[in-house]
């Protein structure tokens, strides 16, 4: 299965990030969507599964955090603000799962922390910080991960 990962679009919809996304099984979004139009843009692909950061607006349908059950893998998804500064051995310390997604920082992680593999998939939205936008590219059951730089 490939798992699309997807974080911090705020309301912007890149191009490039859909064409990454193309061939997905499913699409998890770590929050700060922006807009309804991403998430309808992302479900032209696959399935989507996201949840709300600390600048969405609480429509109904953006849950705090999703706990998935995806390919024999246990995925735990958040935004990460609910920690403050989330690093990956406090999410990792914090929530059970075999896969932690998160977003919040716009830098793109992998990062293995004892059992869990915590990865944040950077910002696909406007450009801050002097990152890239990226998305990430999860395989399950192998739990093998990557970042596409947009």
């Amino acid at each position: 299965m490939l798992v699309g990962l997807i974080s911090d679009t705020h309301g912007l919809m890149r191009p490039e990030a859909l064409r990454a996304l193309a061939g997905v099984d499913v699409i998890v979004h770590a929050g700060d969507v922006g807009t309804r139009d991403v998430l309808d843009a992302l479900r032209g692909i696959a399935p989507v599964y996201a949840v709300r950061g600390n600048v969405d607006h609480d429509h109904g349908e953006l849950r705090g955090a999703i706990d998935l059950q995806l390919d024999g893998a246990r995925v735990h998804v958040s935004h990460g603000h609910e920690l403050g500064s989330p690093t990956p051995e406090g999410l990792a310390t914090r929530y059970d799962a075999d896969v932690i997604v998160y977003g919040h920082t716009h830098r793109a992680l992998i990062k293995q922390v004892g059992p869990t593999l915590v990865i944040n998939p950077g910002a696909a939205g406007a450009a801050r910080f002097k990152l890239q936008p990226s998305i990430g590219l999860l395989t399950l059951p192998a739990r093998e991960a990557r970042i596409v730089l947009l």
